[in-house]
């Protein structure tokens, strides 16, 4: 009980600061090779590498709060887990001020002319996707076949995120992939990072934030708000309604979050776990996995999902910025009434 100095007196947690915390320390003293730690400090790096270019480009429209926001996001996966709570937290509102504001603009990015990539994709042809394949072909290999891999007293992937640690490694291969393919240097890999963030802008920050923003609403209680506005406007002694309100509960919430991590821990401590499974005695496993392809289906249908339906229509210059949701509608009712379906039929089983 003594001082961690090895003194004879008791440390006083008001006055003296707590130990540092690691960075994902290893298991069982275990040293991991490819580890989310690692992972994360890739992608700070990545979005420091594009602050740093936007900074530097002079015909930026907005270099400075456009560099700062990328600044904060990179510091947010570099030193995370070394940042006070609060301070973590100053820094994600001080990025949503800036996306609110419109201080976050794409700059103006050089492009070969037409013939070239024609001329280009013309030589490579199928080759083009070798690289594409190289990331689910390298992650479900890893996870499955390289799960107890060792180098010598080190292990290769983090067991506690081992499909995440495959995607890491699959997207490194794959970046190599493509520069030996296309004789690309690496920097050009990292030039044409910086042009797909650009293009995504703010929006690649949303399933984090989204996420985040679902727990905390779980914290606040809302989910018990929920429970009590379903059981007092909603007739749930019908386990069709019940079920029905689950799904399509789920389904409404993302569209108007926008992320089904976000909906999720709210409508199923709402409804799901006192209605479904305390009342209708509904197997959890079912419940949860059939509520969250409910969340999906809302997914398809929102443009609070911006990385999902704003986006690509950006990226591949639709005319009309809600074009994927459109085509994605037909598909999103459809499998919201099978997931009904399924979900009354198999909660029990």
């Amino acid at each position: 009980m003594g001082h961690p100095d090895g003194g004879v007196r008791l440390r006083d947690p008001q006055l003296e600061p707590a130990p540092a915390r690691r960075r994902h320390p290893p298991r069982g003293g275990k040293q991991v090779i490819f580890s989310l730690g690692l992972l994360y400090v890739l992608v700070g790096l990545l979005l420091g590498f594009v602050a740093l270019l936007t900074a530097f480009d002079r015909d930026h429209p907005r270099r400075v709060t456009s560099s700062l926001f990328w600044g904060l996001y990179a510091a947010v996966y570099l030193v995370g887990d070394y940042m006070a709570p609060a301070l973590a937290g100053a820094l994600m509102i001080a990025m949503a001020l800036l996306a609110g504001c419109g201080r976050v603009l794409p700059g103006k990015h050089g492009t070969l002319p037409e013939a070239e990539r024609r001329a280009s994709a013309a030589r490579l042809g199928n080759r083009l996707f070798l690289p594409a394949l190289v990331i689910p072909l390298v992650t479900v290999l890893g996870a499955t076949l390289l799960k107890d891999a060792h180098i010598g007293a080190w292990a290769l992937f983090d067991k506690a995120h081992l499909t995440l640690a495959c995607l890491g490694l699959a997207a490194l291969l794959a970046l190599g992939a493509a520069c030996w393919l296309t004789r690309a240097s690496p920097v050009q890999g990292l030039r044409e990072a910086r042009r797909l963030v650009d293009a995504m802008s703010w929006a690649v920050t949303l399933p984090h934030m989204l996420a985040v923003l679902g727990l905390l609403f779980a914290e606040a209680g809302v989910g018990k708000a929920v429970a009590q506005v379903t059981t007092s406007w909603f007739a749930v002694d019908s386990r069709l309604a019940a079920v029905a309100l689950y799904c399509i509960g789920m389904a409404l919430f993302t569209i108007i979050m926008g992320n089904g991590f976000a909906a999720f821990p709210v409508i199923a401590g709402g409804i799901g776990v006192p209605v479904l499974v305390g009342q209708y005695g509904a197997d959890p496993a079912v419940m949860a996995a059939i509520g969250m392809f409910s969340a999906y289906c809302g997914t398809l249908m929102t443009p609070m999902a911006a990385n999902f339906n704003i986006v690509p229509a950006a990226l591949l210059e639709l005319p009309d910025k809600n074009a994927v949701i459109k085509a994605q509608i037909p598909t999103a009712l459809p499998l919201l009434a099978a997931n009904i379906v399924l979900l009354y039929f198999l909660m029990n089983r």
